[in-house]
């Protein structure tokens, strides 16, 4: 293989294994987290030994979580950057500083010596940014409490491993009498001159982004070459990363900022969509890179050691996070995930641990030993999750017995009509009956939405409409409509098993995601489906053939004439839902007899405006005067 170059070669190592471990992991409910982990540990050192260069690659990945950093920037306006300080400083500092006594007292405790206790204790109390937001993201989570307090946390860690990173050489230095190496001395003038830099390079960010990145952007936009504005996004968030490393300091910082900066920016949106693939790709590398980093060899010459050290830093960040969600109000159906996501080890304690062992301040063993902890904390945290998702949440949900801003349904209800879920699709539904004065028992288990009904005065009840129980104190058995409006696919054919099942009297209305989901609805014997975007499709279908000069009597028409046509051929297509082949060519043909149709129509329609307006019928009209 000597022949074949070193990027060709990684490159397809590195595709192959998330080609192959992502899938499997993600049908296995595991999570696409898990995949990369497990692709990194089978090509690592300890697995296949196909790739040895770890570090360089970690490097290089770890540009993954400078452009994800530099993407959450471009939904954050200053504005609410601005309304966030409270909790960055306030609860990010609680938490960094919380989780680092506690962790130096218990290896200080352990015997361990001030100095290095105190160096392992500041790199484990940081989190893993980039597991936590790609979970948060994945979870639609970024926009509730816990998803708010963990971003404010973990942009905290950002800023909070400069200084840790700067006390190194002290730490070092205080080493030296525990045993450990000399340090380079730093004086008084040299710090102030990094000081300096520091400061002169985050202003440089933030007086370029207000007065130089929109003109620039503006300039290559009118260039009218898409690949050289997607260029021109990849060279901001990398520049931006030079000059952070040139100074010391964090490269998600300084991209998050860039992306503050570019948050009220009309180029926010093509940005995005240019570095998001970018992002993906490199992340993913980043989780392989960190499952080949796992150092199995320090695991199996101490396990006892590394077991203790990983238990241990996952239980005392657990209790000083859980203690710091519970203090600040967070809803405690989200304390868990926000606690298991802030417990584990980060990707920037890599940095410092290696910044220690360079500088003196750890020996190489223990480097080495908190190093591999770190790692798999980062790798049984999605595991972690996916147990807690399993098992904890869902008995937590049938067993809490009080939920802040909603009322958990305990007696009877009466309403005529039953809506299970409160989501956009429910809410209008909901508030339609509301100004009917048609009463109605609202059902929903998500802790937002309920907060969102409470906010606007709706009653509705805390559970989960897939139990049975719950749908028999709903008041199922005497109200006359069930509409259900979740989200999920699987949930809604659930609810509506129950429903035919054990209420035949009950009229069900459903909300179809898609065809499919229509389909299997029918097959519950649900009459009443409506496809959740079908009517709005056509209403903008009807809009852009009025812009593209239709009168606009005739874009209705042609509208009705769709729907119509529509509808008839789903229910000609139905019955042959399970046969693939027959199902296509059925729907095949149903939309060759509309675009026949509808074309036979329009010349109908042209032949009699051309009849309506020819010479004959002029004069004929003017004799008849």
């Amino acid at each position: 293989m000597e022949h074949v170059p070193a990027w060709l070669n990684y490159g397809f190592l590195y595709l192959a294994a998330a080609v192959v471990a992502v899938p499997i992991a993600r049908a296995l409910g595991l999570g696409a987290i898990i995949g990369y982990l497990a692709a990194g540990i089978a090509i690592g050192p300890w697995g296949l030994a196909l790739v040895s260069n770890v570090q360089d690659i970690l490097h290089f990945a770890e540009f993954g979580v400078v452009l994800m950093l530099f993407l959450v920037g471009l939904e954050l306006q200053p504005s609410r950057l601005w309304a966030l300080r409270r909790p960055i400083f306030g609860l990010g500092s609680a938490q960094v500083l919380g989780c680092a006594a506690l962790l130096w007292l218990a290896a200080w405790a352990c015997g361990v010596a001030w100095s290095i206790a105190l160096v392992a204790a500041l790199g484990l109390a940081l989190s893993s940014t980039a597991i936590a937001l790609q979970t948060l993201a994945e979870r639609n989570l970024m926009r509730t409490d816990s998803g708010q307090k963990a971003f404010s946390i973990l942009l905290f860690q950002d800023v909070a491993a400069i200084p840790i990173l700067a006390l190194m050489p002290l730490l070092a230095a205080a080493t030296v009498g525990d045993g450990g190496g000399a340090t380079p001395h730093h004086t008084p003038a040299e710090m102030a001159l990094e000081a300096a830099k520091i400061f002169g390079v985050v202003a440089a960010i933030v007086l370029g982004g207000r007065l130089a990145l929109r003109p620039l952007l503006r300039w290559i936009a009118r260039s009218r070459t898409p690949e050289i504005f997607t260029a021109a996004s990849l060279l901001l968030v990398v520049g931006i990363a030079y000059l952070m490393v040139l100074v010391g300091l964090s490269m998600a910082l300084g991209a998050f900022l860039a992306g503050v900066l570019l948050a009220d920016s009309e180029y926010r949106r093509e940005l995005e969509a240019d570095i998001e693939p970018f992002k993906g790709l490199l992340l993913g590398l980043f989780f392989i890179a960190v499952g080949m980093s796992i150092d199995f060899g320090v695991l199996m010459r101490s396990p006892g050691l590394m077991a203790l050290v990983l238990v241990g830093l996952l239980a005392i960040k657990a209790v000083v996070i859980y203690a710091l969600a519970r203090a600040t109000g967070t809803p405690y159906q989200e304390r868990p995930v926000f606690t298991l996501l802030l417990a584990q080890g980060g990707e920037f304690a890599f940095v410092v641990f290696q910044a220690a062992a360079t500088a003196g301040a750890l020996p190489g063993e223990t480097a080495s030993l908190l190093i591999g902890a770190v790692a798999l904390s980062m790798l049984l945290s999605p595991l972690l999750l996916v147990l807690l998702d399993r098992v904890l949440l869902r008995r937590y949900a049938q067993l809490k017995t009080e939920v802040p801003a909603a009322d958990k349904i305990s007696e009877p209800q009466e309403a005529p009509v039953i809506i299970a879920g409160f989501g956009r699709y429910g809410q209008i539904v909901a508030r339609t009956m509301l100004l009917q004065g048609v009463p109605t028992t609202v059902l929903d288990h998500s802790v937002e939405m309920l907060e969102v009904a409470h906010t606007f005065g709706y009653r509705v009840f805390y559970g989960d409409a897939t139990r049975l129980e719950l749908l028999r104190i709903a008041g199922a058995a005497q109200a006359r409509i069930l509409v259900i409006a979740v989200d999920d696919a699987d949930q809604s054919l659930k609810i509506a098993g129950l429903a035919r099942e054990h209420f035949p009297d009950l009229r069900i209305v459903a909300r179809a995601r898609n065809v499919s989901h229509w389909n299997a609805l029918r097959d519950l014997g649900v009459e009443h489906v409506e496809r959740e975007v079908f009517e709005s499709s056509l209403k903008t279908a009807r809009t852009v053939l009025e812009l593209m000069g239709l009168p606009a009597e005739d874009a209705q028409r042609v509208a009705d004439r769709f729907r119509e046509h529509n509808i008839a051929l789903a229910n000609r297509m139905y019955p042959h839902h399970k046969d693939q082949e027959k199902f296509i060519a059925v729907a095949r043909q149903g939309r060759q007899q509309l675009v026949e149709q509808m074309a036979k129509e329009r010349q109908e329609e042209e032949a009699a405006r051309a009849q309506a307006s020819s010479p004959k019928n002029n004069i004929d009209e003017n004799h008849s005067h």
